[in-house]
């Protein structure tokens, strides 16, 4: 078996799973979502746990095991805690604001930026450096975060632009003529 996909996916306190044919129905304190499984996968579910079987031993079939039960496990994770991701803006005269839903983001162009997230993600500011992106699909979250940061990735010299929290940026040594 997969190491994966044979891991039981703990249902936590204060989620609600149901499960019809193949969609599984996941309902908690930050949200409520619904996952497909592919038809090969089977569903079973227990007191406080979900186990996702698979027919055979074809690579196919293992691959699929193993996916779908990490996005079964994300989307009872998103709605039981949510995901989270921090971005800072580095560099002189860099800044963000927030404006309602929206994300003004001034990053050295002659024009702002402004940046709407899209539903079931928020984007905030905490300051006018740190961008915090949250929301209970751990994809979304992540490429939010990745379109903010691919406005200004940091660049090599200085390290200006937006980064991660906690990015190591590694920087070059400036060019001697």
């Amino acid at each position: 078996m997969s190491r994966v996909g044979k891991a039981p996916v703990k249902i936590p306190a204060g989620v609600k799973i149901t499960i019809n044919g193949q969609v599984i129905h996941i309902e908690g304190p930050k949200g409520k979502t619904s996952y497909t499984v592919h038809e090969n996968i089977k569903i079973e579910k227990h007191e406080d746990t979900l186990v996702l079987v698979r027919p055979s031993d074809s690579k196919t079939d293992k691959s699929l095991h193993g996916t779908n039960r990490a996005n079964v496990n994300n989307a009872v994770t998103g709605v039981a805690q949510g995901f989270t991701k921090e971005l800072e803006i580095r560099g002189v005269g860099y800044r963000g604001e927030q404006k309602g839903k929206a994300v003004n983001l001034l990053l050295g162009y002659s024009h702002p930026i402004v940046f709407t997230p899209p539903a079931g993600v928020n984007v905030k500011m905490d300051g006018n450096v740190k961008v915090i992106v949250d929301g209970i699909d751990r994809q979304a979250v992540g490429q939010v975060a990745a379109i903010i940061r691919g406005f200004k990735p940091p660049e090599p010299y200085k390290g200006k632009g937006v980064r991660y929290l906690n990015e190591v940026v590694v920087q070059k040594e400036v060019k001697k003529s």
